[in-house]
C-alpha cells in the first residue's frame, strides 16, 4: 500500500502507523529507505513480530502499536463471556509486553489499556461493549502522543536559533512516534517557521536508523540534514559545527538517567568534552519514576547477525564472539536538560521529574 498524502505542513512527514476502519496498519520501517510499504496487522502474533523485528520502533510508536495491537488480539473475543474476555486481555497484554523490554512506553500503554478495562468492566453488559470502550482508549493514547510531540516541539523552540548546528542520534522523529517526533519536533517546527538549521544525523550502527530513517524523513520534509558515520561525531564537534545535541529516549529513571539507542552515551561524553549542551527529548509516557536510577533499566540484547551482517553481506568473521546491546544509559550528570511536554526540566532531576510527572 502507498502512504496516504497528508495536508498542510504534515504532508511530507511520514506516519509510522494508523488505525483505520478498525484495522491497524504499520509502516514497515525495515524496508526504508528503499521501499515504502504498509502492512495490515491481522493477528496479535503479527503485531508481536512487527515490534520485535523493528518494523515499528521508537518508544512512543511501540506504545501506540501495543495499544492497537491488543485490540487486534481481542477482536475475536468480542462475543465471548465478559470474564473470558478479561482473562484473555491480561494474557494478551503480557504477551505483547514480552516483545521488547527496554522502552517503558509499551508496558505503560498496555497497563493503561488493561486498567481501563478493569475500571469499566462493571459499567458494560458485554465484551463487545468493553471492546468498543478500549478502542476509544487506544485512540486517546494515539491522540495524546500527537499533542505531546507538538508540546515538546514548542518548548524545544526556545533552544532553536537560525543557523545552529544540531547533532542527533538514532531516530526520534516522526517514524518513532505519532507525528512530529520528540527530538525532531523542534526541528520540524523551526523549519515550518522559516528558521534554518543545520542537522547532523549519526548513522547509528548496527541497524542504521539514523541513516535509513532520520536522514530519510528529514530530507523528505525539506530540512537541511547531513548524514555522518557514528565515528565522525567527535571530528564534526571539534570543527565547531555542533551547537547542541538533541536525542530521544526509551526510558528515564527517577534520578534522570536516560536509556536510549546504543551510542547515545558516547555522544553525551563527547558533548561534555567539547562543551556542547546535550538535551534529551522526553515524552511523559517515557518517564519511569518506579525505577530509581539507570542501573535498574533492563537493556535488550539483540541477535548476533545484526552485527555480523550489513546490507545482507557478512562483515564479521565466522565464529566471532558478539555483543549487541540495543541501548545504553546516559548518566543524568551529562544531561543539560529534558525537553518534555511540560517544559524544559533542569537539574536536580530527582526533584524536577518527580514534581512534573508524579501521579497526584
Amino acid at each position: 500500500m502507498k502512504l496516504a498524502a497528508d495536508t498542510g505542513m504534515m504532508k511530507s512527514v511520514t506516519r509510522s502507523l494508523h488505525w483505520t476502519d478498525g484495522e491497524l496498519v504499520l509502516l514497515d520501517q525495515t524496508r526504508l529507505p528503499g521501499e515504502i510499504v504498509e502492512q495490515r496487522q491481522e493477528s496479535i502474533e503479527q503485531v508481536w513480530e512487527s515490534i520485535k523485528l523493528l518494523r515499528v520502533r521508537g518508544a512512543p510508536a511501540i506504545g501506540i502499536a501495543g495499544a492497537y495491537g491488543l485490540l487486534v488480539g481481542m477482536k475475536p473475543y468480542r462475543e465471548r463471556p465478559l470474564s473470558e474476555f478479561m482473562a484473555k486481555l491480561e494474557t494478551s497484554a503480557a504477551y505483547l509486553n514480552s516483545s521488547r523490554p527496554t522502552a517503558v512506553n509499551l508496558s505503560w500503554a498496555l497497563q493503561r489499556m488493561t486498567g481501563a478495562a478493569a475500571r469499566q468492566r462493571g459499567q458494560v453488559g458485554s465484551a463487545a461493549q468493553l471492546y468498543d470502550l478500549l478502542v476509544l482508549e487506544a485512540v486517546r493514547i494515539h491522540d495524546e502522543d500527537k499533542a505531546i510531540c507538538r508540546a515538546i516541539g514548542e518548548y524545544g523552540m526556545a533552544l532553536m536559533h537560525a543557523g545552529m548546528g544540531i547533532l542527533t542520534h538514532c531516530n526520534a522523529g516522526a517514524l518513532a512516534t505519532s507525528e512530529l517526533g520528540t527530538a525532531t519536533a523542534p526541528m520540524y517546527l523551526a523549519h515550518e517557521r522559516g528558521i534554518g538549521l543545520r542537522i547532523y544525523a549519526d548513522e547509528t550502527r548496527p541497524l542504521l536508523q539514523g541513516a535509513r530513517l532520520t536522514t530519510w524523513e528529514l530530507q523528505r520534509a525539506g530540512l537541511d540534514v547531513t548524514l555522518i558515520c557514528d565515528n565522525m561525531a567527535a571530528y564534526i564537534m571539534s570543527q565547531g559545527l555542533i551547537d547542541i545535541c538533541i536525542v530521544g529516549c526509551d526510558r528515564v529513571a527517577a534520578n534522570g538517567d536516560a536509556a536510549n539507542k546504543i551510542g547515545t552515551l558516547g555522544v553525551a561524553i563527547l558533548a561534555r568534552h567539547f562543551n556542547i549542551p546535550f538535551y534529551v527529548a522526553c515524552p511523559s509516557s517515557t518517564v519511569d519514576l518506579g525505577t530509581p536510577d539507570g542501573s535498574g533499566i533492563v537493556i535488550e540484547e539483540r541477535g548476533a547477525d545484526e552485527v555480523l551482517f550489513c546490507g545482507g553481506r557478512r562483515t564479521g568473521p565466522e565464529g566471532a564472539k558478539i555483543r549487541n546491546p540495543a541501548f545504553d544509559v546516559t548518566p543524568q550528570a551529562l544531561i543539560a536538560g529534558f525537553i518534555t511536554d511540560r517544559g524544559i526540566l533542569r537539574p536536580p532531576y530527582a526533584d524536577t521529574l518527580t514534581r512534573h510527572f508524579s501521579v497526584s
